[in-house]
């Protein structure tokens, strides 16, 4: 099977397909993780943009039944260099050219994805469409990039309605602690790290307003991570507004970006993001650096007011968390249950744990 990259700028990559045979369009990034790629595939927060793999070999160890961090694998497509045809792993069920095929998600191989990563760090992230078939019609150059010329406007799509859970549901039933965890694009993940801590976890969804929320009668508050631009999440950052200084509030990545809009902030998009499991931050009180592992396109640019910088890039001097004493909240812009990653920084959930 054939395959084909075209992205915005006219850039044409011919390789070798894996996966579903289809075509997609979506948002090019980037990750620099050197493993997890099955927990990449199935974060919610890549709804809508076409995953691109730094690291050369993928699927080496192949796909289980642990490693999902939610029920689906949400990239439009997966860029990588080499595709491994065996997958040797204790836990492997499937391969990586099966377990996509079966989600109907394209993959292409054979390209020279440094080559790509450098080009969208110098131009920044665009759309891009993948095609993967064994028709040469369907990989028609021109075709292809036809349809990158009609409107594919990332930020403009509402791509948590889509990944939210459309009913509550409850894990940890009869923990010490309940949390209402408002779904933004959850990770199990985070999930898994409240569970651990005795929590009874609510996952609600995104579409609840502050008094449905606080009708569950819960402990603490957490807003998830999710795909897509905060700024446009208006009823999100209504209901965050309204839940400020009830109850305990954590906000992680999108949580994190929602109460700064939510409390007159604002964010912007990144050239092209951060994303991958070897970024250092450094927690600004007590000068310690942590190896995180995120996943995001945006930052918060000005902190709201009664807010405090409390965590920044070690590299481009983001802003990586925020804290407001009074109301009883504090945030993180990435992703303290690494999973994939470095554990250096899930004390943020021992830290909740102590403000229920």
């Amino acid at each position: 099977m054939r395959a084909v990259l075209a992205m915005k700028d006219g850039t044409l990559l011919h390789g070798y397909g894996f996966g579903a045979r289809a075509e997609r369009i979506g948002e090019l990034v980037f990750n620099t993780s050197m493993m997890g790629y099955q927990e990449a595939l199935t974060d919610p927060s890549y709804a809508g943009q076409i995953l691109l793999m730094t690291y050369p070999l993928i699927g080496n160890y192949g796909t289980n039944k642990d490693d999902f961090e939610s029920g689906d694998v949400h990239p439009e497509g997966f860029v990588i260099r080499e595709l491994s045809k065996d997958a040797e792993h204790r836990l492997c069920e499937k391969t990586l050219d099966s377990f996509l095929k079966e989600r109907g998600v394209p993959g292409i191989y054979g390209i020279d994805t440094r080559s790509v990563v450098r080009r969208i760090r110098e131009r920044g992230v665009m759309p891009a469409i993948i095609a993967a078939s064994d028709k040469e019609a369907d990989l028609d150059p021109k075709k292809l990039l036809k349809r990158l010329e009609s409107e594919y406007d990332y930020s403009k799509i509402d791509f948590v309605s889509k990944v939210s859970t459309k009913k509550p549901q409850i894990f940890g039933k009869g923990g010490k602690k309940k949390i209402a965890l408002i779904d933004y694009g959850v990770k199990v993940g985070i999930v898994r790290e409240l569970v651990k801590r005795g929590c009874e976890v609510h996952a609600l969804p995104s579409s609840w307003d502050a008094e449905a929320v606080l009708s569950i009668e819960p402990d603490g508050i957490l807003l998830s991570n999710g795909p897509g631009d905060p700024a446009i999440l208006k009823d999100a950052h209504k209901t965050i507004r309204e839940l400020g200084g009830k109850k305990p509030m954590f906000g992680i990545c999108l949580g994190h970006q929602l109460l700064a809009h939510a409390f007159g902030g604002d964010t912007y998009k990144l050239k092209f993001g951060h994303r991958g499991s070897n970024h250092a931050v450094i927690e600004l009180e007590t000068k310690k650096v942590s190896i995180t592992t995120q996943n995001h396109g945006f930052a918060v640019g000005k902190i709201p007011q009664g807010f405090m910088l409390t965590h920044s890039d070690v590299n481009d001097k983001s802003v990586e968390g925020m804290r407001c004493d009074p109301k009883n909240i504090f945030s993180v812009q990435y992703h303290p249950e690494a999973a994939p990653g470095p554990h250096d920084s899930r004390y943020l959930f021992d830290r909740f744990m102590k403000m229920l």
